[in-house]
């Protein structure tokens, strides 16, 4: 009998059995996919750690997390500065002077200021959808060139039906600077994430291509308590309906080539290119050898039996959600975490936090 049998070996998961295991409690992580460390499982090909499901960049302004997190790993010094290319043109990201130069041929932040607050000003009420909001944050030619056909691919909906509180925030800088991110910690664990996981998991039992909800009867016989991290409507049979997701496709390829496209992140933001972005891996730490491994990422629609990646927060799922909810409050022993049982768009330092206030709670002494 084990004290706890956790469902999923992504890092709410993992925080949890590791600290759980320094409790001397005994932990079983059953896992579906054949390796531990979820979406954030480095694979490593030709000497280079592939971020197999999509570019994972770790940051944070916690210095809490960063410092509980390099426990297990040691960071590089990587700044996340992508470039998006549009129909053959580059531009920085995010939108900063660099971007406003290139789009108007100028050079100082009150000229940008003048094109935003013009372009702007068509938007004369509150927002009532995606494209209204990008608008009255950034105006019409930011939103035309680099917002528009990279959110109609990535969500699979035209920006005139997508919620405007996707985007409540967009990054508009004033100053020649191409740091994506305002958090002070930022980096990639050298080595890959995948060590990471394996430090957080050594004392605990795994089981690696073993479906929970396919075997839940003789799994759920072996613990005393149930931690969750799939999708809680998964874990209902779907009693009330699906929960909505977008998933993704990764094609990743190996070339014989140096130095594929000079930076990590590419985003492609016009509507016909199929995929939303192109990663080159090596650059994530900064490698020099002579192949490089690149990833095409293509969104698509979620369908019963596919990953899920990104939960679809609108009105109508959040209903959907809180009933799903009731049920989960309704359930002995049994706890539900991270993005998919909590049903929100996390990113790493968010499961973080959420895993770290759940053993609080759970593991007081």
């Amino acid at each position: 009998m084990y004290d706890y049998l956790i469902v999923g070996s992504g890092l709410f998961g993992s925080i949890f059995a590791y600290e759980a295991s320094k409790k001397n409690l005994k932990c079983l992580v059953v896992e579906k996919r054949s390796h531990i460390g979820g979406n954030c499982y480095t694979q490593n090909l030709e000497d280079i750690n592939v971020h197999k499901y999509g570019a994972h960049i770790f940051r944070t302004s916690n210095i809490n997390i960063w410092n509980y997190m390099e426990q297990f790993c040691e960071f590089n010094h990587f700044i996340n500065s992508p470039i998006a290319n549009y129909k053959g043109s580059i531009y920085n990201l995010p939108f900063n002077m660099n971007t406003f130069s290139k789009l108007w041929n100028i050079k100082t932040p009150d000229e940008a200021k003048q094109i935003i607050d013009k372009q702007r000003a068509i938007i004369k009420n509150k927002p009532k959808n995606l494209e209204e909001q990008a608008i009255s944050l950034v105006g019409t030619d930011i939103y035309e060139i680099l917002i528009k056909g990279y959110t109609e691919k990535q969500w699979g909906r035209s920006c005139l039906e997508l919620p405007p509180s996707i985007i409540r925030r967009l990054p508009v800088r004033y100053i020649y600077d191409n740091n994506y991110f305002n958090d002070p910690y930022q980096g990639i664990p050298k080595g890959g994430y995948t060590r990471i996981f394996n430090k957080m998991l050594e004392k605990c039992e795994v089981l690696l291509n073993t479906d929970f909800l396919e075997n839940r009867q003789e799994l759920k016989s072996k613990a005393k308590k149930i931690i969750f991290t799939g999708a809680i409507d998964s874990y209902f049979d779907y009693r009330f309906g699906n929960l909505e997701y977008r998933s993704l496709e990764f094609k990743h390829k190996v070339l014989n080539i140096e130095n594929f496209q000079g930076v990590a992140v590419v985003n492609y933001t016009d509507k016909k290119t199929p995929f939303t972005r192109i990663i080159e891996h090596k650059h994530f730490e900064f490698l020099t050898c002579p192949k490089s491994v690149i990833s095409e990422e293509y969104p698509l629609e979620w369908h019963k039996g596919m990953e899920p990646y990104y939960p679809i927060n609108d009105e109508k799922n959040q209903v959907l959600y809180q009933k799903y909810q009731e049920l989960a409050k309704q359930e002995k022993n049994i706890y539900f975490g991270g993005r998919l049982g909590e049903y929100k768009y996390y990113d790493m330092q968010d499961v973080i936090n959420s895993a770290l206030e759940f053993c609080k709670k759970e593991l007081k002494d």
